[in-house]
């Protein structure tokens, strides 16, 4: 990673509010002190989106080398190399998941060369890019097979949503709330809490993370009454972590972990299944949480919300969780 580099930031899908927010938050750059970035994209549709906002900006096509240089004067864009199709704002097109997946890709590509410090992603479709055959899941997935792609070796990225309130990670992530129980094994409760225990210490310098897991069942399973998971599955890997010298404590109901009082107590909480994790910091920090991916060779962060093909192209996008996202990969790197 060559920290004096610009970060690299995606398009995302091209007819939802990714662009735009781009745009508001290079026009926010020095009042929230924001670090150099680039946009990968196609920079006629980029000074189109910014016409039809009448956001009187200016834009500048440039290389990632050239980026940091031309970032005071103008929001540098590096043509990602696949045209934006035809786009609509709000009216998302299959068309167009090419140049999604090609700005993704290059971002990546950045960092592995060194010109970009850090990757941040703006929101893609998901089921529009699945139309056009896209394999993944999601970001998430798709940034860990990059990452093997290009650094060798195995990777399982996990998804960590950031805030300063509270910082929380889902352990099973975009699967249907049935299948929760049966995918949280021990293997997985440990593999996780390793890699965030791992990157709060070298990512957001903690020396000794506190992880805090709640349970899957009302009141912790309420020793077996309402369930085994937290006896035969959970409390055995918060052992096993201690074990291998990580600060885990748990399993705590799910609805007392996250008052003011309890939060003071850790640094990360970890939870079986997604909505229990981002429910929270949703309602504490809507429009300021980051989406941080851990276990990566690189630092990629993203706003905590989607494309938003409701009000994009409207001009009353709220740009502040991508600011926060650019903010703190700065931080991070």
């Amino acid at each position: 990673m060559n920290a004096a580099a610009p970060i690299a930031l995606t398009q995302g899908d091209p007819a939802g509010v990714g662009p735009e927010l781009a745009l508001l938050a290079y026009a926010e750059r020095r009042a929230r002190d924001l670090p150099p970035f680039f946009l990968l994209s196609e920079p006629a549709f980029v000074a189109r989106v910014a016409a039809n906002l009448a956001l009187e900006l200016q834009i500048e096509t440039t290389t990632p080398a050239q980026a940091c240089d031309v970032f005071p004067r103008a929001l540098p864009v590096v043509d990602a190399g696949v045209r934006v199709v035809s786009v609509v704002a709000g009216s998302p097109d299959p068309a167009d998941a090419p140049s999604t997946v090609r700005s993704i890709e290059q971002a990546v590509e950045c960092v592995v060369r060194g010109e970009a410090r850090a990757v941040v992603t703006n929101p893609i479709a998901k089921s529009n890019l699945y139309k056009a055959g896209f394999k993944h899941p999601g970001h998430t997935e798709f940034l860990a097979e990059l990452a093997q792609r290009h650094f060798g070796g195995d990777y399982r990225a996990v998804m960590m949503l950031w805030s300063e309130e509270l910082a929380v990670v889902p352990i099973t992530i975009h699967i249907p709330l049935a299948d929760a129980p049966k995918r949280l094994t021990r293997e997985l409760i440990v593999e996780t809490g390793e890699i965030v225990a791992h990157d709060l210490t070298t990512r957001f310098q903690i020396a000794k993370p506190r992880l805090a897991f709640s349970g899957l069942n009302p009141h912790a399973g309420e020793d077996g009454a309402l369930g085994r998971e937290e006896i035969d599955v959970i409390a055995p890997a918060i052992a096993e972590l201690r074990a291998r010298g990580v600060h885990a404590s748990g399993p705590f109901p799910a609805d007392t972990m996250f008052h003011a009082a309890a939060r003071a107590n850790y640094d990360a909480a970890l939870c079986p299944t997604h909505d229990q994790a981002l429910i929270p910091i949703k309602t504490l920090a809507f429009a300021r949480g980051v989406n941080v991916t851990l276990g990566l060779p690189f630092v990629r962060t993203s706003p905590d919300h989607g494309t938003a093909f409701d009000i994009a192209g409207k001009g009353v996008a709220d740009p502040t969780s991508l600011i926060e996202a650019i903010k703190l990969a700065g931080r991070m790197t």
